[in-house]
């Protein structure tokens, strides 16, 4: 198994993008929730704002498309680790043409590009947990086991586990990493589920793990109570109060990317 990747959690560029109106009304959800779309969009500039001036990173804002009510969620549509990027195949057809766009910010971007175009093929970037030393994948509605085995192929120098995702939208749905060594999983049934398996393996790898009392990791970021084993780390507070009633997390809402300043 490859070792922790240098400089794994420190990024430099983040790609997201603008939320159509048609979020409101169109957008893929589990819920009938009514979205505000004033509200939706307040919560994400506060959000790209705090990735640009508190993180400082290099952001990368690509507009928004009312004919792809999900676009705003971008994490879906690649899979970025060193300088190659995956670009996905999204498990709803409605998805897949928002990765076109992402294609070309990442090739200005001068990423190795590797496409996805086996029509067999399914993956939802929301289903996949990099921990820096390897890939978990989430089976789910959204991703299918040739996905995983193609995101593998683009990642050889690291391993790839699949976690099966019986109930819930994605992998990150309930689960992220706190930092490196450290995975957050939510208390929620299907969390529970995936997870039961999941855990076996991140145990494996020696990965250490906390269990929340919050529903979806999605809250998480709310509620300082989760994070009081992370003192280390710095705390941001941001309100994904709309986006969620549609499904989207916090990092469905970036692509995160490390550059090499030399290359």
């Amino acid at each position: 198994m490859a070792g922790l990747m240098a400089g794994f959690g420190h990024y430099t560029h983040a790609v997201v993008r603008g939320i159509p109106a048609s979020l409101a009304k169109e957008a893929l959800r589990t819920s009938q929730a009514e979205v505000d779309l004033t509200r939706a969009r307040t919560e994400h500039e506060a959000y790209v704002e705090v990735l640009r001036t508190r993180l400082g990173l290099e952001v990368v804002e690509l507009p928004a498309d009312e004919s792809l009510p999900d676009c705003v969620f971008v994490e879906d549509a690649a899979v970025v680790c060193g300088e190659t990027a995956l670009i996905t195949r999204p498990g709803a057809e409605s998805r897949r043409r928002e990765t076109e766009v992402m294609k070309e910010a990442l090739k200005d971007l001068n990423l190795n590009i590797v496409e996805m175009t086996d029509e067999n093929a399914t993956l939802d970037g929301g289903d996949v947990l990099f921990t820096g030393r390897e890939f978990f994948v989430g089976l789910s509605k959204r991703t299918n086991q040739r996905g995983a085995e193609i995101l593998a192929d683009a990642f050889k120098d690291y391993a790839v586990s699949t976690v099966p995702v019986l109930e819930g939208l994605h992998l990150k749905s309930f689960c992220s990493m706190g930092g490196p060594g450290l995975i957050i999983i939510g208390s929620s049934e299907p969390a529970q589920k995936a997870l039961k398996v999941g855990s076996c393996l991140f145990y494996n790898v020696g990965l250490d793990t906390i269990y929340n009392n919050i529903p979806s990791f999605e809250h998480a970021i709310h509620h300082y109570s989760v994070f009081e084993k992370l003192k280390d780390h710095m705390l941001i507070p941001v309100s994904n109060m709309e986006k969620v009633k549609v499904d989207g997390a916090l990092t469905c809402c970036s692509v995160l990317i490390s550059k090499n300043p030399n290359i």
